[in-house]
């Protein structure tokens, strides 16, 4: 019998904790966006996270459309004034549950189309800022089994997730609660802190992580934000019974920097680490939440999709993209077409990307190519990206010469190795295809761990 290792509730204990491999092999997870704010469903598409100063310009034309409570608070900018001229000056946000129907909702439709597109994990949005519970906490009746849909959403879609095989998770916005603060947030500083201070609170959102815990056993613990400063202390107690109740459970970095299992990167805020495990999330478009007024110009293509995970699996990172579906429940077509796309791409080249770990070089400099490196056992994956259709040639210097390249996917290509050192590599590739895949075998067990 396999020994089980126990956790008690100090940070010593804690950080003996191991990321588990699962979440490492799996590379690819989803992240749903649903609350009230998909039924207004708006906010201005104007720039990626990192791009422009978190500054008033920043939350007064914020790109989330999960921020439409804040945006409207704020009093200012393209997201008020829609707010007047469609609801009200007077409209509260709450009343958005009176509208919140969910009538379309299947969540084993949504499981499978996550299966589908090679994801291995999903997290689900079970409270966001704006305080609404997507399950029926015993600790409020603003929940959605009580209002809006009168379902438990995260009870029923971790079914269904688990159902294809595939881990589930549970984000939890720990420090911001719009229901117990009313000041608008308009810079970094409102942002750290304009939350609920008291010691009512902090334990309301430790009773809440806690019922989670309990309820679901979420594989992932995904706090946003921070906690609360009045219960910081107890995340080792936290913590210690979420690894005794989920064996293989991680958290993310988002808990004040006491502890975490993998640190996150969001647009172009954060940073890759080649040496420690990380996750970049994001929308597909420039919010998380469901907003109608983004379309292709300002959504990932099927391309951008697959050199995004390209580029984190090499770089050891796990990509979390997201999903926004509407109020009703369904996922919007463009969304659900790039999903599938990524899917089709891993069917065909997934061998590079799953269970892989990083290379001693993530990429190396190639002439007509992105080269990027995985490896497995004894072989390591070079994946070459941004190709045209056609016959195709690049140059790559850095591999071994003793090897033997196979091409994954069906694709036709062979590798021609000179005496100094340079790899030439041809290969035909079909129209729609941007990114290939080959196995480089015969490497010794140092240069292929890069001892």
């Amino acid at each position: 019998m396999a020994y089980k290792q126990t956790f008690r509730p100090t940070l010593e204990s804690i950080k003996a904790h191991k990321v588990p491999q699962w979440y490492d092999d799996a590379k690819l997870g989803i992240f749903v966006h649903w609350g009230l704010y998909s039924v207004p469903a708006f906010a201005p598409p104007s720039c990626e996270l990192g791009d422009i100063p978190p500054d008033e310009n920043w939350f007064c034309n914020n790109p989330y459309a999960e921020w439409y409570q804040n945006s409207i608070r704020v009093r200012r900018g393209p997201t008020w004034e829609h707010h007047v001229r469609k609801y009200g000056a007077d409209f509260d946000y709450s009343q958005f549950a009176e509208l919140w129907k969910a009538e379309s909702w299947d969540p084993m439709e949504w499981a499978d189309l996550f299966a589908k597109s090679g994801a291995g994990y999903v997290v689900l949005t079970t409270k966001h800022h704006d305080g609404f519970c997507l399950w029926p906490s015993k600790h409020t009746d603003y929940n959605s089994l009580r209002l809006g849909p009168k379902r438990d959403i995260m009870g029923e879609l971790t079914r269904a997730v688990r159902k294809r095989g595939l881990r589930m998770g549970a984000y939890y916005s720990g420090l911001l609660d719009w229901t117990r603060s009313t000041e608008p947030i308009f810079d970094e500083t409102g942002l750290r802190n304009l939350y609920p201070m008291t010691y009512g609170y902090a334990d309301y959102a430790y009773s809440q992580a806690m019922e989670l815990i309990e309820t679901y056993q979420p594989s992932l613990l995904w706090n946003d934000i921070g906690w609360p400063r009045k219960s910081e202390g107890d995340l080792a107690s936290l913590f210690s019974y979420y690894y005794n109740k989920v064996e293989e459970g991680v958290v993310n970095d988002r808990w004040n920097d006491v502890w975490c299992d993998f640190t996150t990167k969001e647009y172009k805020q954060g940073s890759i680490d080649l040496d420690h495990k990380w996750e970049m999330c994001r929308g597909l478009g420039l919010s998380f939440g469901y907003n109608t007024e983004e379309d292709e110009s300002n959504t990932m293509s099927s391309q951008d999709l697959i050199s995004l995970l390209v580029s984190t699996v090499a770089n050891n990172g796990n990509l979390l993209i997201n999903v926004g579906p509407a109020a009703t429940g369904r996922i919007p077509p463009l969304q659900e077409r790039l999903l599938l796309d990524l899917g089709a791409w891993l069917s065909s080249f997934g061998e590079a990307i799953f269970g892989t770990r990083p290379w001693k070089n993530a990429g190396v400099e190639c002439r007509g190519a992105e080269v990027y490196f995985t490896r497995k056992g004894k072989d390591l994956y070079l994946i070459a990206d941004k190709l045209s259709a056609g016959n195709v040639e690049f140059e790559i210097r850095g591999i071994p010469k003793h090897t033997q390249f196979d091409f994954l996917g069906g694709i036709v290509g062979k590798a021609a190795i000179s005496e100094d050192g340079k790899i030439s590599i041809h290969a035909d590739i079909p129209a729609g295809t941007r990114c290939v895949a080959m196995r480089i075998s015969g490497i010794r067990e140092d240069e292929i761990h890069g001892a």
